[in-house]
């Protein structure tokens, strides 16, 4: 990968691109670091440290710390991913947005207009649930009229949502990887500081950390082993695939024959990335985020429900296993069409080996694809469950680590799809074409 970074430094155009990322990257963690008016930070700091396991939790992860922190970029890139999802999967389900879909770059442009409209509108309404939540628990420092200090915080958190979708674009535009990807790996990097911080206190500080110093130096020790293993696993999944071989039939055109060629079609064994702990972790998220907003009662009902799912629960880390399944076959069946490759490759005269063409080409693939995400989401299960495991064993001393499986994925994906998009770039720019 270095290697790789220092090869495109030598390219004047994808220097500048690099350097742009950069940029964009620096404006960001400026926002970041801006305060919104009228919210104590301090209160809202501590408020934060009481709701482990819920959505506010994983939306400061998302967001750097800037939600904790009551920062102009609060909200972060979420609101633009949530559109970027629902836009996703109403085009597979609305006719018409299905159309715009097959449109190509204008349908697109058509596509990426709506999803900002929708960003804004997501973005309007988080940010009036979270004033809400804030201002009755008196973390809002409240003026004369009360309503002016509500406008000014909603229009921040607003305004600072779609100026993260603008930075995330521009990356797109004329940066380098993919601008939501980029912005999450800045957001969960700079937490890397504070978890060094928190791993060597359990060394040299134990106590701070209500454990004695060998079982500091324990977790310390098999938090780093688990960091480093999780990493070459991700890799690893990130990596395999499984290839179907396709075999093409031979034609003649005039004097020259054409095709009777091999080729495979490679699935991958993690076709999904990080979406289905994304959206497993939201779900799990909402009981816990409702006992936020409405506290439930001391020994009730409810009080026991919720507890289920909070991150020191081990119901949490089975629930979030199953999810995970679930949500990587809902997902892979939304973006991954059998019949359509299967009518690809009848058309172009390709074939599975042993397998007829038309439907029992679709039934194979369809049957491949099932085996593959199976496995694919059960490792991606392992990776997101392995750190709520730890926590759980350590009798929740480990709570920093709770979200560090998805965040691991994250990070090394971001990674390895823009190393790739570098090393595909230099591949272009190396070509010498037909005409030398």
């Amino acid at each position: 990968m270095f290697k790789t970074l220092r090869n495109a430094w030598k390219i004047a155009d994808l220097r500048q691109k690099i350097l742009f990322t950069a940029f964009i990257i620096l404006l960001y963690r400026v926002g970041t670091a801006i305060p919104i008016p009228f919210i104590n930070a301090e209160m809202l700091k501590g408020y934060m440290d009481t709701t482990a396991g819920s959505m506010l939790q994983y939306l400061n992860i998302l967001s750097g710390g800037a939600f904790a922190n009551a920062t102009l970029f609060a909200l972060g890139i979420s609101p633009y991913i949530t559109s970027s999802i629902v836009i996703q999967l109403l085009a597979v389900a609305i006719p018409a947005l299905e159309k715009l879909s097959k449109e190509g770059e204008e349908g697109q442009k058509k596509l990426n207009q709506i999803t900002r409209y929708v960003t804004v509108g997501l973005a309007l309404l988080s940010s009036f649930g979270y004033y809400s939540m804030l201002n009755g628990y008196g973390i809002i420092q409240n003026t004369e009229p009360s309503w002016f200090s509500a406008v000014v915080i909603i229009a921040c958190y607003c305004a600072g949502s779609a100026l993260v979708m603008w930075l995330a674009e521009k990356i797109n535009d004329k940066g380098i990887g993919n601008g939501i990807s980029i912005i999450l790996f800045a957001n969960i990097v700079s937490r890397g500081p504070s978890l060094v911080l928190s791993l060597w206190q359990y060394i040299t500080n134990p106590e701070s950390k209500e454990v004695s110093r060998t079982v500091g130096i324990l977790i310390a020790v098999l938090a780093i082993i688990i960091g480093l293993a999780m990493v070459a696993f991700i890799v690893f999944i990130t990596d395999s695939e499984r290839r179907i071989p396709i075999n093409y039939a031979k034609k003649t055109v005039g004097r020259k024959m054409y095709g009777g060629q091999s080729s495979n079609l490679p699935i991958k064994l993690n076709m999904t990335g990080v979406m289905p702990i994304i959206f497993a972790s939201s779900i799990i998220s909402i009981p816990s985020t409702i006992a936020v907003f409405v506290p439930p009662k001391e020994g009730t009902f409810w009080k026991g429900f919720s507890d289920l799912f909070n991150q020191n629960h081990w119901f949490y880390a089975v629930l979030t296993f199953v999810l995970i399944i679930a949500f990587a076959y809902f997902y892979v069946a939304i973006s991954f069409n059998p019949v359509e490759i299967s009518n690809n490759l009848k058309n172009n005269g390709g074939t599975v080996p042993g397998i007829r063409p038309g439907r029992p080409t679709a039934d194979y693939i369809r049957k491949v694809t099932n085996r593959i995400t199976l496995i694919g989401a059960i490792l991606l299960g392992i990776v997101a469950v392995v750190p709520l495991i730890a926590n759980l064993a350590s009798g929740g001393k480990m709570r920093e680590l709770a979200f560090g499986g998805s965040s691991i994925i994250i990070v090394v994906g971001v990674v390895l799809e823009t190393a790739r998009e570098i090393e595909g770039q230099m591949t272009m720019r190396h070509y010498k074409g037909f005409l030398q």
